[in-house]
């Protein structure tokens, strides 16, 4: 069966209530989870409100988790002070009734063990390989605060997870792990490499397709060696379609012509990621 080209982009029980910011008219809270078994200590996470959420009382809103929660709205907490603009993004799309409204939640990351929570495998000096106690603190702590705290629409089909790097490569896992809880993700310049690619043979090793939707993306200008970037994802894109996924369909890859390895180009690549994966429903579908 002939591959369709992949879609090309051209670029030239908490805490704190603090709301930290107004996008528009929706709303931003830094909010904290409780220390648990998955966490020393308490987690910060920011959570983006949609602009009707204080006036349609009745309405349940689906909830999109972010990895590197500090980096998506606020260029203060970012990394280099390059947030991605994720507020005004949504902002936008969810006014010209482009997706439905959602709330966002970014989990910030856990700074000097980043890298342990972010990866499945442990790599060749015994680093990393934490992700699946980070993907139990998510269901386990921050799913069910997030769904006692706030109108969510708490299944499956209406929860999505994404992250960049690093963050794209603990969602995919986490996700291909955890189908029952996460029916989206969104997998941005994923760090393949990681433990000699372990995630290809994670992929390459399930026993079943899951019924997910899955936006997966590159940028050509990314790492030292560009090149061996965008094959390692490419290779991700055929291990899933091997397994089922279509592109068009339940997947979408994209390969983003002259993008970095940063936080302007995963922003960017956000409003078609949100279209693919949250697009607006017709009148009278909301739940």
């Amino acid at each position: 069966m002939p591959m369709r080209r992949p879609r090309v982009v051209s670029r030239s029980e908490c805490a704190s209530k603090k709301i930290l910011n107004q996008i528009g008219s929706a709303t931003l809270r830094v909010r904290q989870v409780p220390e648990s078994r998955f966490a020393d200590k308490v987690r910060d996470i920011i959570v983006y409100l949609p602009p009707d959420y204080h006036r349609a009382l009745d309405r349940r809103y689906p909830v999109l988790y972010l990895q590197d929660g500090q980096n998506l709205f606020d260029p203060a907490t970012a990394f280099a002070g390059n947030a991605w603009g994720l507020g005004e993004v949504a902002e936008e799309l969810i006014g010209n009734s482009e997706i439905e409204p959602l709330i966002i939640v970014g989990i910030y990351n856990a700074g000097t063990k980043r890298m342990a929570e972010y990866t499945p495998a442990r790599d060749w000096r015994g680093r990393g390989g934490q992700a699946k106690g980070y993907a139990k603190l998510l269901i386990e702590r921050v799913k069910p605060f997030i769904d006692g705290e706030y109108r969510t629409l708490p299944d499956r089909v209406n929860t999505g997870l994404g992250g960049s790097s690093l963050g794209g490569l603990v969602t995919l896992y986490s996700g291909l792990r955890f189908p029952e809880t996460f029916g989206k993700l969104i997998v941005m310049s994923p760090s393949v490499w990681w433990a000699n690619r372990a995630i290809l043979r994670e992929v390459r090793n399930l026993l079943r397709k899951s019924d997910q939707k899955i936006w997966l993306d590159i940028g050509t200008c990314e790492g030292p060696n560009p090149q061996v970037c965008i094959t390692n994802t490419e290779q991700l894109r055929d291990a899933l379609i091997s397994k089922g996924w279509k592109l068009g369909y339940d997947l979408e890859f994209v390969r983003d012509e002259g993008a970095g390895h940063d936080e302007k180009a995963w922003g960017a690549r956000m409003r078609s990621a949100l279209n693919f994966l949250f697009p607006a429903r017709a009148v009278g579908t909301f739940s």
